[in-house]
């Protein structure tokens, strides 16, 4: 991950992503650069389009948070349920004592 994290730096300062720069920008963070591996990414990365990859990367990182948001809104949901009838029952209750001070 870290490798494609220094293109994404690269690609962000605005210098070439090649072999070269992305070594040196691994090197600086402290890792240990597989040549292989720098390679493997440049050749895959000839091929697309960052900017748009970056622009599609939104929509496709929305769905499970919008997927996990209802879940985190029915708890609270179920406790004001539970809030509102400890208070039914509290005045159902005080009511009931009410009535019996009358006939007590």
């Amino acid at each position: 991950m870290e490798y494609m994290y220094a293109a994404m730096i690269l690609h962000k300062a605005g210098k070439k992503i090649n072999e070269k720069n992305l070594s040196k920008v691994l090197t600086a963070a402290g890792v240990n650069v597989e040549t292989v591996r720098v390679k493997a990414l440049i050749a895959s990365l000839a091929e697309v389009d960052i900017d748009e990859a970056i622009k599609s990367a939104p929509t496709m990182m929305a769905a499970p948070v919008a997927a996990a948001a209802p879940v985190e809104e029915a708890k609270p949901a179920e406790e004001e349920k539970k809030k509102k009838e400890e208070e039914e029952k509290s005045k159902e209750e005080a009511a009931l004592e009410g009535l019996g001070a009358l006939f007590g």
